[in-house]
């Protein structure tokens, strides 16, 4: 049977990684990627692009296939508006995991993050709990700063200010894309009970 896989903002830096390392380790999994835009610059038959609103769960369901095996929120994004963040942010993880529970979904993935500002970062850790309150397993990987691939913006002229940071503190050390996409799959398909 096809692996199926759904990822919540799939058509970021990390979402098109994640995908590629995917099909190269399962190359006939199918890839449903929701996002706002529905624009992805991976195109390929077994990658399905939706635009839609992550919030509502409806009308997500509804686009989605019957059978999905894994469900992966990607999305964050720090915002100065407390309401903004939380819509940004915890809103489509609590839909990610409505619909998971829903579908009896091997493993659920999230990105949190160790880098950012305080409420940015204390958000991320209460979704993480959030979600651990489910009975489905959870792949959890939170990063410092990435960068690499596409990623061009200015938090990536950070660098290497913070390479020589991390020399003396680990939690100021970034990480490549392809790190974190491959820590994220790793422990997804572990916890999915999938072992090479």
């Amino acid at each position: 049977m096809k692996t199926t896989v759904v990822l919540f903002g799939g058509n970021g830096y990390i979402g098109r990684e994640l995908t590629r390392q995917w099909q190269q380790v399962e190359a006939q999994a199918e890839f449903w990627v929701v996002s706002r835009s529905g624009h992805n610059d991976l195109q390929a038959a077994n990658v399905h692009n939706l635009a839609l609103d992550l919030t509502d769960l409806a009308a997500v369901k509804a686009a989605l296939p019957t059978k999905i095996d894994y469900m992966v929120d990607l999305i964050g994004r720090p915002d100065a508006d407390t309401s903004q963040q939380l819509a940004i942010n915890q809103a489509p993880a609590l839909v990610m995991q409505q619909l998971a529970e829903a579908y009896h979904v091997r493993a659920m993935g999230f990105v949190g993050g160790k880098l950012g500002p305080k409420s940015f970062v204390a958000l991320k850790a209460s979704i993480i709990q959030r979600l651990r309150t489910s009975e489905l397993p959870l792949a959890v990987v939170e990063p410092t700063l990435v960068y690499g691939a596409d990623r061009h913006d200015s938090m990536s002229r950070l660098v290497p200010l913070l390479k020589i940071g991390g020399l003396f503190n680990a939690n100021l050390k970034p990480v490549t894309v392809a790190t974190v996409a491959a820590q994220l799959l790793a422990k997804l398909r572990e916890v999915g009970g999938q072992t090479d």
